[in-house]
């Protein structure tokens, strides 16, 4: 797993060096000083080197941190407030200074930037989603580098990513990036931390999935940010399994990650890039319920490019309507797939088991349809 000088990771390092959509994720600890306060220094190093890349034809979505670390200082708080409510305040004292500072910063290079608040309802809602994506790919067609932050003022704890690190490989599938890049305090993904006697390096990871259980994650959390390397890993598994490389390191190493220069992890794509529609469903839809189902029907939507039909479902679970997405549970419980349901909760109930000819006798040629098609199902 610790790779190496293997024509794997050239081939990988070249996707990154010619990427023309890029996501960059900053996290808090990398723009602040230990008390807290905004270092200048630091971002304007940060936004030399993505201007640089945009300079030079690159496309760059910037998912910042740094709103609350930025305000409390002003503020007068010695340390990040604990309560939801100050930390809110905070936000909203912060997120202008920390604007202001990019806004001034890439306008040295002759760039402008735009501001892009979110809350994780806002991805896993498909209306909320794909307004969110028409206004980044805009913004990017105009030359425009976004600058995303989650939105800390109006975020409850029930609702937020509780991490940029999260939101940033949602953001990458939004806008179909072809790389990202995350930037934290520590040069690159060790066994375990690297405080630790005895911890290793690891320069190249083909496969996250299978390193996420050999990697001990724990204790490697700035006392500035929300996020650690265990987020970290997680937002490398999304977006390799999104079919995007990745690259982790320190965030004054941006400009060789941003080249494809050999520094930090870099993690491989697992599986080709799906469609945006498809990777919403996986990565950020929020089931309300679901489809119990046998296990005939199981074994085809294993089998690939099979819808879930009435015939093969056994009970519905929970209350949602059609369009909502869904679990789709074996007869043990497990979660096989999910997708967008075809039909509310209550009318679902009255076709379970009932083949299309049935369907079309009992209850009328509508509900001749799959309960779940192919085309908006995913396998988990």
């Amino acid at each position: 797993m610790t790779g190496g000088e293997g024509s794997d990771e050239a081939a990988v390092r070249s996707r990154v060096a010619q990427a023309r959509t890029m996501v960059v994720k900053v996290g808090s600890s990398s723009l602040t000083d230990p008390h807290g306060h905004l270092d200048l220094g630091r971002l304007r190093s940060l936004v030399g080197a993505l201007a640089s890349a945009a300079l030079d034809g690159a496309r760059l979505v910037l998912v910042t941190s740094g709103a609350i670390a930025a305000g409390f200082g002003t503020l007068g708080f010695d340390q990040r407030p604990g309560d939801v409510a100050t930390q809110q305040a905070t936000a909203s004292v912060g997120q202008g200074l920390l604007m202001a500072q990019y806004e001034t910063a890439f306008a040295r290079y002759g760039l402008s930037v735009g501001q892009i608040l979110i809350t994780a309802r806002d991805t896993t809602h498909a209306v909320q989603y794909r307004n969110a994506r028409r206004t980044l790919c805009r913004l990017l067609d105009l030359g425009v580098t976004p600058i995303v932050n989650e939105n800390d003022a109006l975020a409850s704890n029930e609702i937020r990513f509780g991490d940029n690190d999260h939101l940033s490989a949602l953001i990458a599938n939004i806008v179909s990036a072809d790389a990202l890049v995350l930037l934290t305090d520590v040069d690159a993904l060790y066994t375990e931390p690297p405080s630790r006697p005895g911890a290793r390096r690891i320069g190249f990871v083909p496969d996250v999935a299978a390193i996420m259980d050999q990697v001990d994650a724990q204790g490697s959390v700035s006392g500035l940010g929300t996020g650690g390397m265990s987020t970290k890993l997680e937002a490398a598994r999304i977006a390799a399994a999104s079919g995007m490389p990745v690259v982790l390191t320190r965030a004054d190493l941006a400009g060789p990650a941003l080249a494809g220069d050999r520094v930090g992890t870099l993690f491989a794509p697992i599986r080709p890039r799906g469609s945006s529609h498809r990777l919403w469903i996986k990565f950020a839809s929020r089931p309300r319920g679901g489809y119990l189902v046998d296990q005939g029907a199981v074994k085809a939507l294993r089998g690939g490019r099979a819808s879930l039909l009435a015939a093969g479902a056994r009970s519905v679970q929970g209350e949602f309507s059609a369009g909502d997405p869904v679990w789709i549970h074996d007869e043990s419980g497990h979660q096989v797939a999910k997708g967008l349901s075809g039909y509310d909760s209550e009318e679902a109930q009255d076709m379970l088991g009932l083949n299309t000819k049935e369907l079309r006798r009992r209850l009328g040629a509508h509900y001749a349809h799959p309960l779940v098609h192919r085309d908006s199902l995913v396998l988990v």
